[in-house]
């Protein structure tokens, strides 16, 4: 029998839903922990940034709109999809970040755990952080959260999987859409998520992933006038306040790197990168004349 030739795979963009290459053409080189070529990864130009980000608003209606239990259903079909594609993502992670097949499967599993976990949170996080506040007057005083806007997330440059995961969830869990620039040197999990999230009932343009130079894309993402947020989890010290000066401009709301071991991302995440991007919207009305009996009615 001869030998079969082996079928590379092209690695895309996933921006709006679709799977386009990069609009400049460009690609660079990926390569494993030992220095090995895995594949070609595009590499992302402004025109790709500003293109995610216009997909992320498009999405942005819809998704903010639809109901918490359904984001979590929706959530929850993500992580039955990666447990179906768990060693080739196992395969990915080991190959990106250098380690054994036992630790990359740890890997993995514990990211898929973590989709399941904010899946659950969905529909809980507004009794966490909303409610009813008491106020003098005859008044209903509500605080409730609604989701921030469009955010640009940073991921981890080394933890290509779990901190990914650990970083996009939350972004989207409640309401948000999101433009993701992946790790630059390990790519390849990232933009492989996109296939998974293209086929697991998300709405096109909910999440994009971009691959390429992190500071290159990040740059107009930081300055674009209709990004409402930045993650900066994946930039570096520099970057980060090249980024933070650039997105005071309208006044983004900005996560700065957290102190986290950039490897490690195991730790349970608690409510913290939900509520990064939550607003609060506190309505009040009339309770209507107080009788003799004080019933509001």
């Amino acid at each position: 029998m001869s030998e079969r030739l082996s079928v590379l795979k092209t690695y895309k963009l996933y921006v709006g839903g679709k799977f386009p290459r990069s609009e400049s053409g460009r690609v660079y080189e990926v390569t494993d922990a030992k220095g090995k070529w895995l594949a070609n990864a595009p590499l992302s130009s402004r025109k790709d940034a500003r293109d995610a980000v216009v997909a992320a608003r498009k999405a942005f209606g819809g998704w903010s709109g639809a109901t918490a239990y359904n984001r979590g259903q929706i959530l929850y079909r993500i992580a039955e999809m990666l447990e179906g594609r768990r060693d080739q993502y196992v395969a990915e992670v080991a190959d990106a970040e250098g380690l054994s097949k036992s630790r990359a499967a740890a890997q993995v599993d514990a990211a898929i755990d973590r989709w399941v976990w904010y899946a659950g949170w969905t529909d809980k996080i507004a009794q966490v952080v909303g409610g009813g506040n008491p106020v003098a007057g005859p008044f209903f005083n509500l605080s409730s959260p609604e989701p921030t806007g469009v955010v640009a997330v940073l991921a981890p440059q080394k933890s290509s999987f779990l901190g990914l995961v650990s970083v996009v969830a939350p972004v989207v869990a409640t309401g948000n859409t999101a433009v993701v620039v992946a790790s630059e040197k390990s790519p390849l999990p990232a933009l492989s998520l996109g296939e998974v999230l293209a086929t697991s009932d998300l709405p096109g343009g909910v999440v994009n992933i971009l691959s390429g130079r992190t500071a290159e894309i990040a740059a107009p993402l930081a300055a674009h006038q209709d990004v409402n947020a930045i993650d900066l989890a994946g930039a570096d010290e520099e970057l980060a306040k090249e980024l933070e000066i650039a997105a005071a401009d309208n006044l983004k709301r900005v996560l700065r790197p957290q102190p986290v071991d950039d490897g490690d991302w195991s730790a349970t995440p608690g409510t913290d990168r939900m509520t990064a991007f939550l607003e609060t919207k506190t309505v009040w009305h009339p309770t209507g004349a107080l009788g003799a009996s004080s019933s509001s009615y």
